[in-house]
């Protein structure tokens, strides 16, 4: 799938970020391989998120069973999905002889909030697919619009337009902070950063307040 995104928005459209005026196809190759990585972590969390009560009917019936552990293991296992993509991110950077920057040392802290922002995800909407069983086609919608929106093979900032609505998506702005300090050497967006980790931990948290609000419902609908 990568060489096939890069084949048609690198080289058919001749896509680029237009962050480097010498910018390669190699880089616009790595940079698509970095955004997807971080995409597809919330793209997991979204999908399947929906049914992860639901599949598990014997802990919520028969064993006294701490539920909120079933997103936060689902949001585990997309984080090592994601840390092995980072890795090959890093090997693909040594092996095409770019050059590894100080600012990757960011790079945990870019994705600390997506973390927060898949838990609060995973809470909420695997308590909404106890009761909404459609909700997971639902998602997979989301999922999809959000590969366009997050600015996985663009740099929104470059289209004034469309970053009027776009700068409001945390995904958006991780992915962008995370090219920046790994490919680009450009410096950390504080502005930027501060407002993912505002929005992870309220996601967090409204997450984790409907999922406890609706958990003694779910025996019942189940």
């Amino acid at each position: 799938m990568l060489g096939l995104y890069v084949m048609v928005f690198g080289y058919i459209f001749g896509g680029q970020y237009g962050v480097l005026q010498s910018e390669s196809r190699l880089q616009y190759a790595l940079g698509i391989f970095l955004s997807l990585t971080l995409f597809h972590f919330i793209a997991e969390v979204l999908t399947l998120s929906p049914g992860l009560v639901v599949a598990n009917p014997n802990f919520v019936k028969k064993v006294v069973f701490p539920l909120e552990v079933l997103p936060a293991a689902n949001v585990a296992g997309a984080l090592f999905h994601m840390t092995i993509s980072l890795c090959l991110v890093l090997v693909g950077i040594a092996v095409t002889g770019s050059t590894f920057h100080v600012g990757i040392l960011w790079l945990p802290v870019i994705i600390a909030p997506l973390l927060l922002i898949g838990l609060g995800l995973g809470w909420l909407l695997s308590a909404l697919g106890v009761f909404f069983r459609d909700i997971g086609q639902v998602t997979q919608f989301v999922s999809m619009a959000m590969l366009w929106g997050s600015g996985v093979f663009f740099s929104a900032q470059n289209y004034p337009q469309a970053w009027t609505f776009l700068r409001f998506n945390p995904v958006l702005l991780a992915i962008s902070l995370a090219r920046d300090v790994t490919l680009w050497d450009r410096p950390i967006n504080e502005a930027h950063l501060l407002y993912i980790y505002a929005f992870g931990i309220l996601t967090a948290w409204i997450g984790n307040a409907i999922f406890r609000r609706m958990k003694p419902a779910f025996a019942d609908v189940i």
